[in-house]
């Protein structure tokens, strides 16, 4: 059994391979990939070479842990049957390619523990989940943003699940890029020079940038607390005083964890989470170089999706 994948033979080198795929054992599932997103975050660090040093780093290597689609074949142990529609974050059954994350393919072999069963209705949304399990993840490890720096996708699920937590003023948004301050629901979206406030209690920041630690810290108030929850890849650094005058707290939200990922789909499908409105484009997967050049060079795009249906 094979498939067709993304492949990064090396940073800036991208193309569609057909790999072998490791056999399915008893306890493993076989996914046939309708949609897979690319991540603007850490599959661009992959791509570029500047990914820090992370387990399974390497080259050749397949990307992707935004997969979505159906069972096609279940093993006795699999806990899984065929037809089911699952989402699934990455795979490693390439044999000598390293998958990282594995699921930028027409198919994969999964344990069935991996492949979690969602609502056919999601659809190409359910590749939103693993952002959305991000967010979650982030917000349950204190309390919800008053402030969040970048509204991207993974800003606008933060802001749409501060809103949906009530319990006080909706969150404040920056963004740098005017072509992204539309599509806020419930929230302002502000350019940073445009907001003077310097009370915050709680700043989530999600554009990866090292260089904004300084001017965040300074618009924390007494206590404040500063969430990195997007991936950095230059050194982190800031001035001590400030920070020291502040008794600022920093916080680093690190990968989800299965509950995060249950709750998100759980919101998701009972309609209190949207996902609308943050897939902009879509690529039929023979058209792999060019979609991700589109997703790491186009502002207007915030989430691109690659469709596998077509390929065999």
């Amino acid at each position: 059994m094979d498939t067709i994948a993304v492949v990064l033979n090396r940073p800036e080198t991208l193309l569609l391979s057909r790999l072998p795929l490791d056999e399915p054992g008893e306890g493993d599932v076989v996914v046939d990939v309708a949609w897979s997103g690319i991540s603007t975050g850490t599959e661009r660090l992959l791509w570029s070479g500047r990914m820090p040093p992370f387990p399974g780093m390497g080259y050749p290597l397949v990307p992707g842990y935004e997969s979505v689609g159906r069972v096609a074949a279940a093993g006795a142990r699999s806990g899984a049957a065929v037809g089911d529609h699952v989402f699934v974050a990455g795979a490693r059954c390439f044999g000598p390619v390293r998958g990282l994350f594995g699921g930028a393919a027409a198919r994969l072999v999964v344990p069935g523990s991996r492949a979690l069963p969602i609502d056919a209705a999601l659809g190409e949304r359910g590749v939103l989940l693993a952002l959305a399990a991000t967010a979650c993840h982030a917000i349950a490890g204190g309390g919800p943003p008053d402030l969040i720096v970048g509204h991207g996708t993974l800003g606008r699920l933060l802001a749409r699940l501060a809103v949906l937590a009530g319990g006080g003023d909706p969150p404040v948004v920056w963004e740098s890029n005017p072509a992204r301050r539309d599509g806020a629901r419930g929230y302002a979206v502000l350019a940073p020079e445009a907001d003077t406030r310097t009370d915050y209690r709680s700043i989530y920041d999600v554009s990866g940038d090292a260089a904004l630690l300084d001017a965040l810290i300074a618009r924390l108030g007494p206590g404040g607390e500063l969430v990195l929850a997007g991936f950095y890849s230059e050194r982190l650094g800031f001035s001590f005083p400030p920070a020291f005058m502040r008794e600022a707290r920093l916080r680093i939200a690190a990968q989800w964890q299965e509950a995060d990922l249950l709750r998100a789909r759980d919101l998701a499908q009972q309609g209190a989470l949207s996902l609308d409105g943050l897939i902009t484009h879509r690529r039929d997967a023979g058209a792999a170089a060019e979609a991700y050049s589109t997703a790491f060079g186009d502002p207007a795009c915030l989430k691109m999706i690659l469709d596998w249906r077509a390929c065999a």
